[in-house]
């Protein structure tokens, strides 16, 4: 249920993922069958893989603290995910971001408290 990693960069307490999302994965089957868009879950699942896999190993989910959906996201999009960790915090903040031709476009935002 993981998009596709198209770049992965690690420096210090920061992970920034390149993901490719295609129109066939599970998360786009029907949420809104007209006008396919990816879950808000979706995107929380992916922070809490990646976040824990690359910066966070061992912690847990608590709570969420402050999230923002401000854009859809549509099948075949390009998303940009920066992960940031703060040890004395124990918070993972995150923001993903449409990429185009045009640039990028802030999708959501947030921060997760681990244990």
């Amino acid at each position: 249920m993981l998009p596709i990693e198209r770049s992965r960069q690690l420096q210090d307490k920061r992970a920034t993922l390149t993901l490719y999302l295609a129109a066939d994965l599970f998360w786009f089957q029907g949420h809104f069958p007209v006008l396919p868009v990816l879950p808000g879950v979706a995107q929380i699942d992916w922070v809490m893989h990646y976040g824990v896999l690359l910066l966070a190993p061992g912690k847990q989910f608590v709570a969420i603290e402050n999230i923002k959906f401000q854009q859809p996201v549509a099948p075949d999009s390009l998303l940009q995910l920066t992960l940031d960790w703060d040890d004395i915090k124990s918070r993972l903040s995150f923001h993903y971001s449409l990429l185009h031709d045009g640039g990028e476009t802030r999708a959501s935002s947030g921060k997760i408290q681990l244990c």
